[in-house]
């Protein structure tokens, strides 16, 4: 498993879901307000960002919902 704590995958989860795209939408709109050079490049790098890193959130929480339940069995 990518993440071994349920701790930084919420943490994980937490970024790619609220704060980078908040982050990438106040960049955009105040780097076009003071006519930022670069506004569009950084945008386009922390959106490849999050999306890196949604997939392998994503990906982490597939491996670990696909493990066997150590509970499964047990009465």
């Amino acid at each position: 498993m990518i993440f071994n704590s349920n701790k930084v995958y919420n943490i994980i989860k937490w970024a790619v879901l609220v704060a980078l795209p908040g982050i990438s939408t106040f960049i955009g709109v105040i780097g076009k307000a003071y006519g930022w050079s670069g506004t569009e490049l950084a945008i386009v790098s922390l959106n490849a960002f999050t999306v890196l890193l949604g997939t392998l959130a994503g990906v982490s929480a597939v491996k670990f919902s696909n493990q066997p339940n150590d509970t499964e069995g047990k009465k």
